[in-house]
């Protein structure tokens, strides 16, 4: 079957060294592999034609919304303090960036049978996770309204991310992103994540006095700029997504945070970002979950491609 017109063929060398990192990112340690395309025929939690499958395929709209949610995480005092007390990001970013990475990739493209249970086994953890915030005040991982949130600024996050550097999304589609959403995250805990662009709204909104600069927001900005988590080929460019992940947050967001201008994009830098973007959405990587699942399924390769 002929390429779609819409994909991008690119030099061997760089195909190659693209499809190795994308193959190391999702294969961490022996017996935490995900395969993809097994079981033959198996049906993920979403259709292949949703709006989520189209947008996770993206890996640049996924590394730019993923900090954009974790910078909006880290906003929330007891979120932070669960995150930071309780994960390896500051001895181990790459690897907890892969974890979540994998994750989110299970949650969107996985079989049932493997996803599924992955997501209980990350609700087992969240029930273990308890603490104090900074303030003194007691949190617990598995709390609703912090479930919620955590559900709301990964959705916002990749949303934003594809709308602004990829592809333009109508409120329909953003309606649909947060739609779909609702399966997983009701085994995820989050019963009350929104299930509309307007229902997102709100509950930032609500948030408006939750919250509050840390030291620590910074301290992650840093961390994921000079980890070593794009190919060698592209890590000039990691920095720059970094600063493109601080332009999604909200104004009032970044104000609050004290993100000024210094954290987001340079003069010039935005048209680089929209072009890695969308030239990122028209390059097949067969290593990847997008198309792996689409391969189990019976799909082209090519299928989330097409022009």
């Amino acid at each position: 079957m002929p390429l779609s017109a819409s994909v991008i063929r690119l030099p061997r060398s760089l195909q190659h060294r693209l499809e190795a990192a994308t193959s190391a990112f999702m294969n961490l340690q022996p017996g935490r592999i995900i395969d993809f395309t097994r079981p033959l025929g198996e049906e993920a939690l979403l259709r292949p034609d949703s709006v989520s499958w189209r947008v996770c395929k993206n890996p640049l709209a996924l590394f730019i919304g993923g900090i954009a949610a974790v910078i909006l995480e880290l906003a929330e005092p007891a979120v932070r303090a669960g995150v930071w007390e309780h994960s390896s990001f500051r001895k181990n970013p790459v690897g907890r960036l892969q974890r979540t990475g994998l994750a989110a990739m299970a949650t969107v493209y996985g079989a049932r049978s493997v996803s599924e249970p992955m997501i209980a086994g990350v609700v087992r953890m969240h029930e273990r996770i308890t603490g104090q915030t900074a303030a003194g005040l007691p949190y617990a991982a598995s709390d609703g309204q912090l479930l919620d949130w955590v559900q709301a600024t990964a959705t916002f996050g990749f949303a934003e991310a594809y709308c602004r550097y990829v592809e333009p999304l109508s409120q329909a589609e953003y309606d649909a992103l947060y739609r779909e959403g609702g399966s997983a995250s009701r085994l995820y805990g989050a019963l009350g994540a929104p299930r509309s662009i307007v229902e997102s709204k709100m509950l930032f909104h609500s948030m408006r006095d939750r919250l509050e600069p840390s030291p620590v927001v910074f301290e992650f900005l840093q961390i994921m700029s000079e980890a070593r988590a794009f190919p060698r080929p592209l890590r000039w460019m990691q920095g720059m997504m970094v600063r493109a992940a601080v332009e999604v947050i909200p104004c009032w967001v970044r104000e609050r945070l004290g993100l000024t201008a210094h954290f987001g994009l340079r003069a010039r830098e935005t048209w680089i970002v929209k072009l890695a973007g969308t030239l990122s959405d028209r390059i097949v990587l067969s290593e990847s979950p997008a198309v792996q699942s689409c391969v189990r399924l019976g799909l082209p390769a090519t299928h989330l491609y097409s022009s």
